[in-house]
């Protein structure tokens, strides 16, 4: 796992397949939060259409490669859980995930991660 959190901080633009909720593909940049009890953990807004894609299709697969040509491929199903430590650490870590949810109990503030 540690190689795996390493690469992805060091790599910090992803890209995440879903499915639409007009059943066609979507890949979008996505950024990997941090790891916690051995999870790779995420965040969205849940006003965002990927919150809804993730919930009705919670199968996924994040791509992410390096300027050196390596690449990690990840596939999983997304598991949404309101864990307030989780959501106090992103906040803590990323000034630009702060600045849009301000505080751990925003009620549009999700956070999720890959089983």
């Amino acid at each position: 796992m540690e190689i795996i959190v390493r690469f992805l901080q060091e790599n910090p633009v992803q890209f995440l397949a879903t499915i639409g909720m007009d059943g066609k593909p979507k890949v979008r940049p996505f950024r990997f939060m941090l790891e916690e009890d051995d999870r790779l953990w995420f965040c969205t807004s849940n006003r965002k259409d990927v919150y809804n894609e993730l919930k009705n299709h919670p199968f996924v697969e994040l791509s992410v490669a390096s300027p050196e040509e390596a690449w990690l491929r990840l596939a999983g199903q997304v598991v949404f859980e309101n864990n307030l430590t989780v959501k106090k650490r992103i906040l803590e870590a990323n000034e630009s995930v702060r600045t849009q949810y301000r505080t751990a109990d925003n009620p549009v503030f999700e956070v999720f991660y890959l089983d």
